[in-house]
Formats: structure tokens, C-alpha cells, sequence
């Protein structure tokens, strides 16, 4: 990066709205030069996405169905899917199947990846991009609270289940979507699952998103051995159907630097097309930019190797699976 971008790039990150709004994205993209996307291709590759059929996903699934890419959606509404999966076929002439998968319940997550596993035995990339905000306390049919189980706990077991078919693809790579919610939480696996009296829904939204980074920069090195690399992506401020629904002051207030849906879901893409190489350099991206993991003193003194292993522990305890290590197949 040249001199002048790579401080004007540090301004930017230093602000926070400067950074996560649409003026970080386009001054980066400007200064940066960031090239095309269309210059990659992924003829031949499989990507599963989660949360494929409005926001972020949506895009990026169209996105990479546009560059050759076969696409396993994984949606709670396969009627929605299917007709995702159509536009994009018939556009694009590759390959897209639906997957009926609700990320939050672990028999759901079982069967759905029993059936990507038939459907792609060779997985390019696994996006774990569902999600979602609630304003009131639930639980799961596992006993777990839903914000966990959305943001963590499923997402993890995916991971770990699709395992195989990803190290059978050379360069593979599973990209966490995140938030910059994230930096207002420290890593407190005690407090992970909020209970019905102290249940706050942004709050817990960003705790899940929190214990997700510090997952990824636990994990990455055990799956890179394994030819396998784990990376998070924060997509700044981006004007989603799920921001206008759970965020609707924070959305009123920022309405005119949001980003557009193409803008946040763009690092989403670029991770998904750049050489594994490029990837391993971070646990954590944002504007096609490795970005720090903390921003508060707090927060990064939370963030410890020992709690970070209490946090795997946890991962696999609600998983209802013994511990192994952090890349093993369970």
C-alpha cells in the first residue's frame, strides 16, 4: 500500500465512522485500487453460504454465482431459496442447490450438512453469514439461547462437520461474518448465554459476535495445517433488511452513510476469490485490510489464551460432543 493510503487508511480506522461508513469503503476502494472482482474466477469450485436469501448474503451468493462459482444456499426458507437459486442459474448457467437448514438447531445443522457433504464433496468455501438480532429472550430445542446458537454454536458445528470435504479442496477457506459490535464486548464465556432477566438483544448480538473473532484467531493456525483458512469479515455499516427491522434508531441516525448492500458484502467476496495466502496474513478483514481485534484495553484483556480455550470447551460442550482439539473432526 502507498504511503499516503496507508495513512489515510489508519485515519479512517481511527474515526470508527469513517471507517465502518460507505466514505470508508469508497476512499479505500479509490486510494486502494481495489481490482475487480470480475478478474477471478471460480469455475469448477463450490461455495455453501448461510443466509443467502435477503442482505449481505444474498448479494454475495449472486455475486459468486456470477463469477462460475457451483453455490450450496443454506436457508430456513427454501421457497425463497429456490427462487434465488433460479435467477441464479438461469443468469449464470452454474450449479446452485437449496439446503432447507436452520443454523440455530443442531439437528437442523446435522442433516444440512449430511446433505452439502452428498452434494459437494469437494467445498471451496463455507460462509457463515446468517444472522440474527432479536428483541426478546428464546431458547432453542437444545436448550441454548437463539443469539448463541445462531452466531456460535451452529456455525462452529458446521464448520467441524463439513471438515473433510473442505480439506479436499486445496485453498479452501470458511469466511465468519461478524460485526463491529463486537468491540464493545469482551470475550466472557460465563456470561455467553444471557439469561431471561438480564437479556438485552444488542448486547447479546455483540457478545456472540465478540466470542466468534476470538474463535477464528484460536482456530485459524490448527486449520491452516490442515489446509484449511479461517477468517472473519466485518462489513462495516451496511443498510440491510436486518439493520431497518432490529436497528431502527442506530439505522434513522446513520441513514445517510450507510453502505449499500454491494459495499458491505464486497471483503465477503474478495475472501472468498483471493489465493489462501493472502487470507492467513489475518484473522480478521474488513475493506480487503486486516483489521485489529480490539479497539478498547477491556476487551483485549479478556481476550486470553485461556479463556479463549474455555470458550472451545464451551463450543463443544453445547454441541453435546466431547472436546477434541481445535481441528479435529469430531
Amino acid at each position: 500500500m502507498r504511503r499516503g493510503a496507508e495513512l489515510l487508511d489508519r485515519a479512517l480506522e481511527a474515526s470508527v465512522a469513517g471507517s465502518f461508513s460507505r466514505i470508508g469503503y469508497r476512499v479505500r476502494r479509490r486510494t486502494q485500487g481495489f481490482e475487480p472482482l470480475a478478474r477471478h474466477r471460480l469455475d469448477g469450485r463450490t461455495v455453501a453460504i448461510t443466509g443467502a436469501t435477503s442482505g449481505l448474503g444474498n448479494w454475495a451468493a449472486r455475486r459468486l454465482g456470477a463469477l462460475g462459482a457451483d453455490l450450496v444456499l443454506l436457508v430456513r426458507d427454501p421457497v425463497r431459496g429456490e427462487a434465488i437459486a433460479e435467477r441464479i442459474r438461469d443468469r449464470d448457467r452454474v450449479r446452485v442447490d437449496v439446503v432447507d437448514a436452520d443454523i440455530s438447531d443442531l439437528a437442523s445443522v446435522r442433516a444440512a450438512a449430511a446433505r452439502v457433504a452428498e452434494l459437494a464433496p469437494r467445498l471451496h468455501a463455507l460462509i457463515h453469514n446468517a444472522g440474527a438480532l432479536l428483541p426478546e429472550f428464546t431458547r432453542t430445542a437444545d436448550g441454548i439461547e437463539t443469539t448463541l446458537a445462531t452466531h456460535l454454536i451452529g456455525p462452529y458445528l458446521l464448520t467441524r462437520l463439513l471438515l473433510p470435504q473442505l480439506e479436499a479442496a486445496p485453498g479452501s477457506r470458511v469466511i465468519v461474518v461478524t460485526s463491529g459490535g463486537m468491540y464493545t464486548e469482551p470475550l466472557d464465556v460465563d456470561h455467553l448465554q444471557m439469561t431471561p432477566a438480564t437479556y438485552r438483544g444488542a448486547v447479546a448480538y455483540a457478545r456472540a459476535k465478540r466470542a466468534q473473532v476470538s474463535l477464528v484467531a484460536h482456530c485459524a493456525s490448527a486449520l491452516e495445517r490442515r489446509g484449511v483458512s479461517l477468517v472473519a469479515v466485518h462489513p462495516g455499516w451496511a443498510r440491510t433488511p436486518g439493520m431497518v427491522t432490529a436497528l431502527p434508531t442506530f439505522h434513522r441516525l446513520t441513514a445517510p452513510i450507510l453502505r449499500t448492500v454491494a459495499e458491505g458484502a464486497d471483503t465477503m467476496v474478495w475472501l472468498a476469490v483471493v489465493d489462501s495466502v493472502v487470507l492467513n496474513r489475518a484473522p480478521l478483514w474488513l475493506d480487503r485490510g486486516p483489521r485489529p481485534l480490539h479497539r478498547l484495553r477491556r476487551t483485549a484483556a479478556s481476550d486470553t489464551a485461556a479463556e479463549r480455550r474455555r470458550l472451545v470447551e464451551l463450543c463443544d460442550r453445547l454441541r453435546g460432543l466431547p472436546a477434541p482439539a481445535c481441528g479435529e473432526v469430531p
